[in-house]
């Protein structure tokens, strides 16, 4: 088994489509860690605003086939592929971690770059593993959070219900 963090994010119906995911991710990979949720800007495009979440869980299956079966997740709840890499979405899965494995393959590399790149990737991720260590920069979740410029990236949080397993 191994521990991963997903984020999750949307911003069509976006109530509805991270509801859904959760109950999803649940019914799949059972217990869930999960961070408050975050409305942010749309990034690289002119759109609605997004809710952002990270959450955690144990699973068996290999970082591709976990790649995989959240792509399957995505086109389930109407996410539609092929335009531009910052667009409207339905829902988005993006495994962040998994374990400490560095790693890189195709499509998939981990850790994700965007930990340290966006506030609404990196926030909730300090939020329920802010003690954990990045496994490249060797820095916890927390202190990396604490060291980011959010200046330019204004989120806020939003009361969404979501049962946690936590």
């Amino acid at each position: 088994m191994a521990w991963v963090y997903v984020s999750i994010g949307s911003n069509i119906d976006a109530e509805r489509h991270i509801r859904l995911a959760v109950r999803d991710l649940r019914r799949e990979y059972g217990p869930l860690t999960i961070s408050p949720v975050y409305r942010s800007e749309s990034v690289g495009f002119d759109g609605d605003d997004f809710l952002n979440l990270v959450v955690g869980f144990d699973t068996a299956l290999e970082p591709v086939e976990l790649a995989d079966a959240l792509r399957a997740m995505e086109a389930r709840h109407g996410r539609v592929r092929g335009g531009s890499k910052f667009s409207a979405r339905t829902l988005d899965l993006d495994i962040l971690t998994y374990d400490d494995l560095v790693f890189s393959e195709g499509r998939l590399s981990l850790p994700r770059d965007e930990i340290t790149r966006y506030a609404f990737v990196l926030g909730p991720l300090a939020d329920i593993a802010g003690g954990r260590s990045h496994p490249v920069l060797g820095q916890t979740y927390a202190d990396l959070w604490a060291a980011f410029d959010a200046s330019g990236q204004p989120m806020e949080r939003v009361e969404l219900e979501l049962e946690s397993d936590a």
